[in-house]
């Protein structure tokens, strides 16, 4: 009953320490004023490039998220140290939540002016965050030939 109980905790606390998924982050709040001075023509460029980048991270962020799962069910079905890799979220959910900030800030500061831009949520855009991924592991694979 005792080591039910043991693998249950660890179980616990291995799983805390997984990355979330890009879905799962939330949006920091990023002050819509910053964009205030901004015409409709540049609101629509700075949504593009924030749509873009949101994109790109939540690739790196899933992937992320995928191989923590991944070396969480090896630590607790075969090798325990595989724990030790698991990353857990860092500077790119960091950065993804304040992508997302700025994409909401954005919103508001179009619809204050009145631009008339529609938004579309870039995490739910599945082809972009497959483009993202790949350039996740092309990343990855530069960074250890």
């Amino acid at each position: 009953m005792y080591r039910e109980g043991f693998l249950l905790g660890s179980l616990f606390a291995i799983c805390a320490g997984c990355a979330s998924q890009a879905s799962d982050i939330q949006p920091q709040y990023v002050s819509h004023l910053q964009y205030q001075h901004l015409n409709c023509k540049q609101i629509a460029g700075e949504v593009e490039r924030v749509s873009r980048r949101v994109s790109e991270v939540s690739g790196v962020q899933d992937s992320k998220a995928s191989n923590d799962a991944l070396a969480t069910g090896v630590a607790l079905v075969v090798f325990w140290p595989a724990a030790f890799f698991i990353k857990g979220d860092g500077a790119t959910a960091a950065e993804l939540g304040r992508l997302k900030g700025e994409f909401e800030a954005l919103e508001r500061a179009s619809n204050e002016k009145r631009c008339g831009l529609r938004f579309q949520r870039p995490a739910s855009n599945v082809e972009a965050t497959k483009a993202g991924r790949k350039k996740a592991e092309e990343a990855a694979t530069a960074a250890n030939p």
